[in-house]
């Protein structure tokens, strides 16, 4: 009797307005899993910070935060740090992309290249290299000394400044360079006869044309600068910000404090949100629109004037890859325990052969794990979007985006404070951090797929079907097929960034579970730079080859990533 009720029930339910199918499970068990490991976990940590120790409601950690300079602080240099790194950023990417996109400089293919390869390099390895080069016995450091110039370190929130704003101006290059591309040349030549100077025109025509992409840019750099952990707790040496404070106090060595890790938490998910906000804000104040018909073209220079501009847009570009070269030159270098020695060895890759195997064969599995997933989830998913569009869906898609933006930290510890205790138990395991990097991740496959599904005309789907195939089968050999060049380049970003993930890993891993980055943070901690040289340089090797891949798979279709 029950089975026919629930039968008859399902045959009845249409929950998109058409008949029950395939699509509608895929767009439930979406649900389900987002639910599972992001609203349910997110709505428990901010649960448990009103909750003391002894499980009693207060508000004495939202009133500790706010009333002791410990905790505050960190919102504020967490800020501070945020504004000038974006600052900074926009400073280097916005003339770049100027200078690239309105001048005929020369190399513009293998600058765009090397942009891309600099962003890719995750900041905390980055970190790692400057103090190479600019720490207490860094090389420059030392060679500063030498001749006289005085020069403490890289260490203090000068430092953590430099970096982020050397390896995040590439997101403010990229969506620029875009943008002026597509600015419609009329506009700076109607301008340029009535007399405006060139230095106005780009202040009044041009930047205000560009104002929603240079924030979206902006937003980016900031949200990224705000949430890194690695940057921060390697150069900090005692400043602390908001990601490294939430950590302290999980891992504290008296034991934790959870109620006070879930309200450091609980005010990062806040600030974030609202700064999404003012950034849409600011961006839908104003509305400029061009036709786009008629493109800028780029000026020619003298010969002279040719040189100097390319030595100019390439002089931040290698200095932001010199971390990257710096970590593959050291790790070939002979050592004696931490202590480096002239000439060079396979000594430190001999020693992660032995020391640390298993963080590499950790990173992979995990990463393949998690990729396995992400692939098919994101093509479901972007099928749901798309084709079956309603405000169902576009809460779905809302729902994905929100790890995007929430710090790595945070999601880590809420999973910690649901999943450590019956019925369901995964901290400690590798499945928790499998589901951490889908949950994260997921975002760059989905938006790929996206992108590259709207491309593709209905009517193929439509022929198929019509002609007898089920529309499931349908989807498999037709569809999806057609999909593989802009879902493999989504999803080869989204593995460059699950192998390069540390804010996440370092609160969920096991000593079992430990992961390259985990390593490699472990390692520089430990002054063992030989190692942690080799481990950085592998995964800088597997980036570049990933980027490659994305590269060539992502030729002749237009994906949005």
């Amino acid at each position: 009797m029950h089975d026919r009720k629930a039968r008859r029930f399902f045959r009845r339910w249409r929950p998109f307005g058409k008949a029950w199918d395939i699509w509608s499970i895929v767009t439930l068990i979406s649900f389900a899993f987002l639910a599972l490991f992001v609203v349910y976990p997110l709505l428990s940590l901010l649960v448990n910070s009103f909750y003391d120790e002894a499980g009693k409601l207060t508000l004495d950690h939202y009133r500790d935060f706010m009333q002791l300079k410990y905790y505050y602080q960190a919102l504020f240099n967490s800020f501070k740090i945020s504004l000038l790194a974006t600052l900074f950023a926009v400073m280097i990417g916005l003339p770049l992309a100027y200078l690239s996109t309105r001048y005929a400089i020369r190399g513009k293919g293998a600058l765009h290249i090397l942009v891309i390869l600099s962003l890719m390099s995750p900041p905390f390895i980055g970190a790692y290299s400057w103090i190479l080069l600019l720490g207490n016995n860094g090389v420059v450091t030392r060679l500063l000394h030498s001749v006289g110039i005085p020069f403490t370190s890289i260490y203090g929130w000068q430092g953590i400044v430099f970096v982020f704003a050397l390896q995040f101006y590439p997101h403010i290059y990229l969506y620029v360079s875009g943008a002026l591309r597509t600015v419609d040349s009329s506009l700076e030549e109607a301008a340029e006869s009535l007399g405006m100077p060139a230095w106005r025109r780009l202040f009044t025509v041009t930047l205000p044309l560009i104002l929603p992409t240079l924030s979206a840019g902006t937003l980016l750099v900031f949200m990224e600068s705000f949430a890194d952990f690695g940057t921060p707790m390697l150069l900090g040496q005692g400043y602390k910000v908001m990601p490294v404070l939430a950590y302290e106090q999980f891992v504290n060595e008296m034991g934790g404090n959870l109620s006070m890790a879930s309200t450091v938490s609980a005010l990062m998910v806040v600030c974030s949100t609202a700064v999404l906000f003012i950034q849409r804000y600011v961006s839908t104040r104003r509305n400029y629109a061009t036709s786009g018909m008629r493109i800028v073209k780029t000026r020619p220079l003298s010969k002279g004037m040719t040189r100097l501009w390319t030595a100019i847009a390439f002089a931040p570009v290698a200095i932001s890859l010199l971390p990257q070269a710096t970590v593959i030159f050291t790790s070939f270098l002979k050592r004696k325990g931490p202590v480096f020695h002239r000439g060079f060895s396979l000594d430190s890759y001999v020693q992660i052969g032995y020391k640390v195997q298993k963080a590499i064969t950790n990173t992979f599995s995990f990463s393949l794990a998690a990729m396995v997933v992400i692939i098919v989830m994101g093509v479901a998913v972007s099928y749901v979007l798309v084709r079956r569009a309603s405000r169902i869906t576009a809460f779905l898609d809302g729902l994905i985006m929100v790890p995007y933006i929430i710090p790595g930290t945070v999601l880590g510890i809420s999973l910690i404070i649901v999943y450590n205790k019956p019925p369901l138990i995964l901290t400690g395991t590798w499945i928790i951090l499998v589901i951490a990097y889908v949950v994260r991740k997921i975002s760059y496959t989905v938006r790929s797929s996206v992108g590259i599904l709207q491309q593709l005309d209905r009517s193929v789907e439509e022929a198929s079907i019509s002609l007898g195939v089920p529309p499931l089968k349908t989807f498999v050999k037709t569809t999806a097929r057609l999909m593989i060049p802009g879902v493999m380049s989504g999803a080869i970003i989204s593995w460059v960034a699950v192998i390069n993930e540390l804010s996440t890993s370092i609160v969920l891993y096991h000593g079992a579970t430990a992961t390259i980055s985990v390593s490699i943070y472990s390692e520089v901690f430990s002054s063992n730079y030989g190692t942690g040289a080799a481990l950085a340089t592998i995964l800088s090797a597997c980036t570049i080859l990933s980027l490659l891949a994305a590269n060539w798979l992502s030729k002749g279709s237009k994906t949005v990533i």
